[in-house]
């Protein structure tokens, strides 16, 4: 008999976390041009066909948390709906570092992963191809919260610059690690000094004052 639906997701699910596990040891060790997809599915004890089920490119095999990442922005500012956009924004970003969430956490696995990353012009572009995917969703739910249409210029603006502190953190994390420093107190003051400049950009705005909001 065939698993239960539940059971057969959890297996899909295993399936293809243990491939894309694989992809990304045989990459960093070797270098993204030079592992090819046959390889991964050698290794990984599958079909080249399964691999391709679970991931249209290798890139994506690379960056398997991209969906996950794009869904955690969306959950976070639906949960805190209550709050300005740029108050919700903060609150989620400092629930993702108290509690370690892995897309921001900073350790010599997270270290040589994107070492590997920054080696591959690919790779790099896949990279800003997803920052610029979650600044297009956060002005979106930013607009959606303060009832201003999904292009709205201020949205944007304070998505760009919200994202764009995001990434500088992080990269001060990474280097504060590789002179044996904590990557969360490196990460902090630029998180913070870049919701300080959105709260003035967007001063007087619903993204920032509740009194403004309609």
């Amino acid at each position: 008999m065939p698993p239960p639906p539940g059971r057969r997701e959890q297996r899909k699910a295993e399936t293809r976390q243990a491939i894309s596990d694989v992809a990304t040891r045989l990459i960093i060790e070797r270098g993204f041009e030079a592992v090819s997809m046959s390889e991964i599915a050698d290794a990984a004890g599958v079909s080249r066909k399964t691999v391709f089920n679970y991931f249209a490119s290798k890139e994506q095999l690379v960056f398997d948390r991209d969906d996950e990442a794009r869904q955690l922005l969306r959950e976070g500012m639906a949960a805190r709906t209550s709050m300005t956009p740029l108050a919700a924004f903060q609150g989620l970003v400092r629930e993702l570092l108290d509690t370690g969430h892995p897309l921001l956490r900073i350790n010599a696995g997270a270290a040589s992963f994107w070492k590997t990353v920054a080696q591959s012009t690919v790779l790099v572009a896949h990279a800003r191809q997803l920052q610029a995917l979650l600044t297009d969703d956060l002005a979106q739910l930013m607009a959606a919260s303060a009832r201003r249409p999904a292009d709205d210029a201020e949205a944007r603006l304070g998505a760009s610059m919200l994202m764009a502190s995001m990434v500088a953190a992080y990269e001060q994390g990474l280097r504060a690690m590789s002179f044996g420093g904590d990557p969360r107190q490196a990460m902090l003051p630029l998180i913070v000094r870049g919701a300080k400049g959105t709260l003035v950009a967007l001063a007087g705005t619903p993204y920032t004052d509740p009194s403004a909001r309609p």
